[in-house]
């Protein structure tokens, strides 16, 4: 998985390298093992620098790039093919030195092609899926006496898998090819120069206009002839909608915190706000969904709603399981999407199928929701990014409104998806009865009310949680408990603490603990326990004596004026009181403090942490 931003410009001779190294850093969070940059330079060479680390290394190495021409690309990598090494960076290059090609994705039947050009006499430098297409596309020019891009349109045509790539060649200088399937790709247009990366982050200041090429299409472009996009099957022409960006440079700056992941935990009143804004209309008594609301019939009569999700998302997934049954009453199963599609799943055409996604890229998502709909289930999707591939895939659904999320831990993204979910079954129980409306307006007015107090929680926790996270810098494990609709936020708690800090976490249903976990608890065990009132609480303090007497270090998040859970704990954070169903969105807030600063003062590097992309576009 790799992530380009690569430029065609007239006005904006290269130094162009700076724009496209620039745009590195703005998409260094979705992969950050290697880099490289390549641009034209004079008598049609190629100027190339790349290099194993970040886009930090690669700065170092490129100032000596002159770039006389109008023509560059760049590259970040999450390796999947070899292993992150200067070899293995990308651009590669073609055999014979003409064509460069930089490869988000993963080319499935590559050794198949490989085993045949090795045959055919060429040589690999590398260990990349990426270096055998670029020799692929020139193997059919070699052989085939065609014009660069239908080589393109050729191999691609013969290889499996998932891309989107940019590819120039030595000998059409001033043209880009892009091409992509199952992988995003933007072009952004400006006045006198053309952008294009996997997404409008590295350009938003230049345009503000994009098209987002669709699976199974290509496209040429050039200063001469502009965009030329083409299917990538059968070269038929395809005439591309241009979209007017969202985004705003100031959303995509840390505007002044030391950290993606804490500005973005601190933006959570305002991302929740402005997903139930225009939405929760609570003095009229009504949510107001038209993704919802032009389709109340189907999810009436459906027999059976199915959630597909990973990671975080599956988390959301699970806590929506919870509200939609409760408030609903339709049967709901949460599954991996990458478990699902290779279980040969029962799916109907009375089954709507809910896709969780922040990116709305995800790879397994998106393949799980394909396999619904050609058994003929309705797809709702719940994404963060407009014009992603699983909001246009999808037959309605509801964006979340919570802005670029670009620390690779989801924070502000998990609590928006909460608050859709929230909606969602509120809707519905409301329509078909299962809720009064005394209820509803109840449940409606406390969620209006949530914004409100996760700004109390975070005035009110942040320095505490800040200095009591000085304590557990070397622990090497954590348990996480809760019950009912809190079990999903200890299972995301452990998640947050173990992809930003490394410490191994693990998230459990309280009442589970004595089957199995109880084992590990002694005096150096940090647990977290999630104690609110409302829920379960009499079993919860039951489970608390449980870890005391063991000597565990009981960390409890509770409400105020809590006294009984309190005592027993040796570390006590306070959240204002709400219904059940919502507290797992303010219980989340001070864990996502707590793995912050623990990972802070580990010192790693908390906005991207090791191994570990943000938006995973492979299966």
């Amino acid at each position: 998985y790799e992530i380009m931003p690569s430029l065609v410009g007239s006005e904006m001779c290269i130094r162009d390298s700076d724009i496209v190294v620039n745009g590195l850093k703005r998409l260094e969070y979705r992969g950050y093992d290697s880099a490289g940059v390549i641009v034209e330079g004079g008598d049609n060479n190629f100027e190339l620098k790349k290099t194993k680390g970040k886009v930090a290394d690669l700065v170092s190495i490129s100032k000596d790039l002159e770039g006389t021409a109008h023509v560059g690309m760049g590259h970040t990598r999450w390796a999947t093919h070899g292993v992150p090494s200067d070899r293995n960076s990308h651009p590669h290059l073609s055999n014979n030195g003409k064509i460069a090609i930089i490869h988000n994705g993963i080319i499935e039947n590559y050794d198949t092609i490989k085993t045949m050009l090795i045959e055919k006499g060429f040589t690999f430098a590398s260990d990349t899926d990426t270096e055998v297409l670029v020799n692929l596309i020139q193997y059919v020019m070699d052989t085939q006496n065609v014009d660069f891009p239908t080589a393109v349109r050729y191999a691609l045509n013969e290889v499996y898998g998932a891309y989107a790539i940019t590819v120039m060649h030595k000998d059409h200088p001033g043209l880009l090819v892009v091409g992509r399937l199952g992988s995003p790709l933007a072009i952004g247009i400006g006045e006198d120069e053309y952008f294009v990366a996997s997404d409008a982050s590295p350009f938003v200041e230049f345009t503000k206009e994009a098209i987002y090429l669709e699976d199974g299409h290509m496209a040429t472009i050039s200063l001469e002839k502009g965009i030329e996009i083409r299917a990538i099957v059968d070269n038929s022409v395809v005439i591309p909608e241009v979209q007017e960006l969202k985004l705003s440079l100031e959303q995509i700056e840390k505007g002044g915190y030391e950290h993606f992941m804490l500005k973005e935990i601190f933006e959570q009143p305002k991302s929740i706000h402005d997903t139930m804004r225009g939405r929760l209309l609570v003095d009229e008594g009504i949510i107001k969904m038209a993704g919802i609301w032009d389709y109340l019939d189907k999810f009436t009569k459906a027999e059976r709603i199915i959630i597909v999700a990973c990671g975080t998302s599956w988390h959301a997934g699970l806590i929506g399981e919870y509200l939609i049954e409760e408030f609903a009453r339709i049967p709901v199963e949460v599954e991996y999407a990458s478990e699902f599609r290779y279980r040969n799943p029962i799916i109907t055409n009375k089954d709507i199928v809910i896709a969780i996604s922040q990116s709305g890229e995800t790879a397994d998502t998106m393949a799980a929701i394909k396999l619904a709909k050609e058994r003929g289930a309705f797809i709702f999707g719940i994404c963060n990014v407009v014009d992603s591939s699983i909001s246009r895939f999808s037959d309605a659904g509801a964006y979340t409104h919570a802005g670029p999320e670009i620390g690779v831990a989801s924070t502000k993204a998990f609590t928006a998806q909460l608050t859709i979910l929230s909606l969602l079954a509120l809707k519905l129980g409301k329509h078909n009865g299962n809720l009064s409306n005394v209820d509803f307006m109840r449940l409606i007015t406390e969620l209006d009310a949530i914004p409100k107090k996760i700004e109390d929680v975070l005035a009110s926790t942040h320095d505490y949680v800040k200095n009591m996270a000085k304590d557990f810098v070397s622990a090497s494990n954590f348990l996480y408990l809760g019950r009912g609709y809190n079990f999903p936020a200890a299972l995301e708690g452990a998640l947050k603490l173990k992809e930003i800090s490394y410490i191994h976490a693990e998230g459990y249903p309280a009442a589970e603990m004595k089957h199995g976990p109880i084992a590990l608890i002694d005096e150096n065990m940090p647990i977290v326990i999630i104690a609110p009132r409302k829920g379960h609480y009499d079993k919860i303090v039951s489970n608390v004596q449980e870890i005391k007497a063991r000597k565990g270090k009981v960390i409890s998040i509770v409400n105020k004026g809590d006294e009984q859970v309190s005592a027993m704990s040796d570390y006590v954070i306070e959240i204002p009181e709400t219904s059940e169903c919502f507290s797992p969105i303010v219980a989340s807030i001070p864990l996502q403090i707590l793995a912050y600063y623990i990972a802070v003062y580990r010192g790693v590097n908390v906005d991207q942490p090791r191994n570990l992309a943000k938006s995973v576009t492979v299966e």
